[in-house]
This record gives structure tokens, sequence and C-alpha cells, in this order.
């Protein structure tokens, strides 16, 4: 089923493969298209510090670039910042970095923002910041450095270095906040919105 009422196809500003199977287990026909920005240029230049904010700067800016080339349509930026108390966590280059990361939260709780931003015609028409609270167990050297074998390339597409959807569960003791934000698209105000605006069936 097709639940998408819009005149105009809905985009998703993203390439990201949990935030395309959301919206489709949603039932929402979509084009996924990539949004071409400097993200940490962006950041750098807003001198944001805030972890929720920079999240909805990012998913702001990717939802305009996306919209400026399609107009008339819906689309959906969305952006996920993490943050260990004050410091701010990007995604790793690569095994040594993710390595580092994990060390750094395994036993420790951090936050996950997912921000999303919705803009027509260039201009955002509704965001929302939607924020989880991970606590990660005690995890040896031994059990990262088997994590990663068995993870492969896969933890470099997460900003943890840990994708819950797959074998990061199994780093966790304890997690608040709903499975959408986790994974990179806070799906329930995002429908609600849509809903408001008579653009979905459901």
């Amino acid at each position: 089923m097709n639940a998408w009422r819009g005149i105009s196809p809905l985009i998703l500003a993203s390439q990201s493969s949990a935030r395309k199977m959301l919206l489709a287990n949603a039932g929402l026909d979509f084009e996924a298209v990539t949004a071409d920005i400097d993200e940490r240029g962006i950041q750098a230049a807003s001198r944001l510090s805030d972890p929720r904010e920079i999240a909805l700067l990012l998913a702001r800016e990717k939802a305009r670039a996306v919209s400026s080339g399609h107009p008339g349509h819906f689309v959906i930026g969305a952006d996920q910042t993490l943050a260990l108390g004050n410091r701010l966590f990007n995604k790793p280059a690569g095994r040594a970095q993710a390595l580092a990361q994990l060390r750094d939260l395994a036993g420790e709780t951090h936050e996950l923002n997912s921000a999303i931003a919705v803009a027509r015609d260039g201009r955002i028409v509704f965001e929302d910041v939607s924020v989880a609270r991970m606590t990660m167990r005690p995890v040896s050297e031994a059990e990262l450095s088997a994590y990663l074998d068995a993870a492969g390339e896969a933890v470099t597409r997460s900003v943890g270095a840990y994708q819950l959807e797959g074998l990061g569960i199994h780093l966790f003791a304890h997690i608040e906040g709903d499975h959408f934000t986790i994974l990179g698209l806070p799906l329930l105000p995002l429908l609600a919105y849509l809903r408001s605006e008579r653009l979905i069936a459901l």
C-alpha cells in the first residue's frame, strides 16, 4: 500500500538504508536523493556547540539543498549527532578510529540526537529533534575486537561505530528512546506532521 497522497512524490534527502527502510515500512513511496553539502564545513562555520542544534542545522541544510532542485516536492532532511557529555562524535574513518570511539563509549551513557526537517520550495515547513539515551555495557578489548571483526565496514556508516539494528545491540546494557530515533529518522513526529497536512492516507 502507498499511503502518500501528495501531488508530487515525497523525497528523502538521504541514501541511508535505515532511513529508507523506515519510510518504506511505513507504506510511503518516495525517492531518495543525495544531499550534496559539506556537513563538517557547515558545522564549523555555524560555531554551534549544542548537539541538538547541530543535528537540526544539518537536517535543514540537507532538506533545503535537495528542495531547491525539486520545486513543489516535500523533502525530508535528517541528521544525527552523538554526544558523550560535551564531546561530539562523528562517523569513524576506519577500524582504528571505530575502536577508539567504542573504547570511550564503553560503560558510559551517551545521547543520540536525531533531527528531521521538511522543506518545500526551499522553505522549512516542519522540524523536530528527538533524543535517545544509550548506555553501553563495559566491553573488554577482546570483545571490541571480535565485534569489529564481525561487523566489518558497517561500523564506518554509523556515528557511534555501531549499528543497533545489527550486531551493535550486543554492546548495550540499557536504552531510553524509540527505535526510530536511534535509527536516525524520528518517524512518529514526521508522520504526525504529514497527517496534519493531509499528505498521507492513514
